[in-house]
């Protein structure tokens, strides 16, 4: 072949042009300045900017001087239906927030309230660089809300799973911790069989999936987890679940049943690389090995614990046990922002915090949960930018006071930078937030529709007279 032929420029989609490219692949690697080609939704190729330019030849290019260019964030563990109580249930510990605020919040929502909710989440969550979630949903969990629910997410232009909540029997344990008997809308045979017929219509491949997802483990019908772990191995997918969230939570269960959670779990032959267990907080030596040795998922979500005081998660043990972590925001009533910024930097402060080591956990540490933990944790493939994983990756802006004097770009992302400096978010190589408006929601109807909805399912649920304005 002439020399001239093989130095003829290759065809692209996309070029991200002279970017800080943090990559978080095998070596790490930072290129500063790098360029980032995108075909056919993947990445073709990564490295520095003069090469990656030269090799290119792309339908669209994108000058990325002065902005970083990293894998997207996976948030882990969120509740998009919560959208719409924003800002309620301020200042109560974990359970009264449950039971005064949020199951009431719960009942009270409707098919068409569910489906804005998403819709509104996503787009807070993409406009934060977010492009994948696991959306544990649990009201309404009909058939039809759920599959609505999981075509606004895609439709909005993210990846992910939407995890159906589900309660089955109600169990003495339920009974005894004060959940409502109108939540319990479904016996446990009938929780399995909605899932599976929502797991039918989101088979393998769709963009976003449906996954079994049992409430809470320390509460919900032990056949309702052996069912949601067999159907998750019958259509190849992942089970999602609260986890010793709140202190309580492993004593009753023994009271209950003799045996912790987690420990019940391993014991049981359920506990394995398809569980994925929001919060964890609460588990014992024992429990943290037993998630590590069967390489578990496991959601952190420190700015939710910190909001509701629930504790702080063992993250360095669970690490080294093997578990795989993600970080997560709880959604935005605990977490009150879909911003992973704000998520890595927590993260930090509340390890070093709770341990006295200010080494106890570093930016890259961080960064790694939020981007290759967590496609790991989902099963996306993404997470890093390489040649050939899907070409899902946020432009974050640095040209911006709070982001300069720009020394380390990794440090400098995870402690300076927040939502709102993402300006471009691409899913699966399709650009689908950029120039502050996400391209397939109408954002001005979205927000009208949003609010006004909030004001009369707060009034349903009764929850009116926490939207004083001031609070003594």
């Amino acid at each position: 072949m002439p020399e001239t032929s093989r130095q003829r420029p290759r065809p692209c989609d996309l070029l991200l042009s002279r970017a800080r490219v943090v990559t978080v692949d095998e070596g790490r690697a930072v290129h500063e300045p790098g360029s980032v080609a995108v075909v056919g939704g993947r990445v073709a190729a990564v490295g520095p900017a003069g090469e990656v330019d030269a090799a290119w030849r792309a339908t669209r290019t994108v000058d990325c001087r002065g902005r970083a260019v990293l894998p997207g964030f996976t948030d882990g563990h969120t509740h998009l239906f919560q959208s719409l109580a924003r800002g309620l249930g301020e200042g109560l510990p974990i359970w009264p927030w449950l039971c005064e605020f949020m199951w009431p919040y719960s009942i009270a929502v409707g098919p068409d309230d569910a489906r804005v909710a998403a819709t509104l989440g996503a787009v807070e969550a993409l406009r934060s660089g977010i492009t994948t979630v696991v959306d544990h949903h649990y009201a309404p969990t009909d058939a039809g809300t759920v599959l609505a629910v999981a075509d606004a997410v895609e439709s909005a232009g993210l990846r992910g799973a939407i995890a159906r909540g589900m309660l089955g029997d109600r169990t003495a344990v339920a009974a005894a911790r004060g959940l409502p008997e109108e939540l319990f809308r479904h016996s446990t045979a009938e929780e399995l069989d909605v899932t599976r017929a929502c797991l039918t219509h989101r088979p393998p491949g769709a963009r976003v999936r449906v996954w079994p997802a049992p409430l809470n483990l320390s509460y919900v019908d032990q056949k309702l987890v052996t069912g949601a772990v067999a159907l998750a191995e019958e259509f190849d997918t992942r089970w999602h679940t609260h986890c010793c969230e709140g202190a309580k939570d492993p004593a009753s269960y023994r009271e209950a049943y003799g045996v912790r959670p987690v420990e019940w779990l391993d014991r049981a032959g359920l506990l394995d690389a398809r569980a994925t267990l929001a919060h964890a907080v609460w588990l014992d030596d024992d429990e943290i090995a037993a998630v590590g040795r069967r390489r578990a998922g496991v959601a952190h979500n420190p700015v939710s614990n910190a909001y509701l005081a629930s504790g702080v998660m063992r993250l360095r043990a669970l690490r080294e046990a093997g578990a795989v972590v993600s970080l997560g925001t709880d959604g935005p009533c605990a977490g009150h922002r879909q911003d992973m910024f704000e998520v890595m930097k927590q993260t930090l402060l509340g390890q070093r915090q709770h341990t006295l080591d200010p080494a106890e956990q570093r930016a890259e540490d961080a960064l790694e949960l939020a981007t290759r933990e967590g496609a790991g944790y989902a099963g996306t493939g993404a997470g890093s930018v390489r040649v050939g994983a899907p070409a899902d990756l946020v432009v974050v802006g640095l040209d911006r006071p709070h982001l300069r004097p720009l020394h380390r770009t990794v440090a400098t992302l995870v402690y300076a930078a927040r939502g709102s400096d993402v300006d471009m978010t691409i899913v699966d190589g399709r650009v689908v937030f950029e120039d502050d408006r996400c391209l397939f929601v109408d954002e001005d109807a979205l927000l009208a529709e949003a609010q006004e909805r909030a004001e009369r399912l707060a009034e349903r649920a009764g929850s009116a007279g926490l939207r004083v304005a001031w609070r003594h």
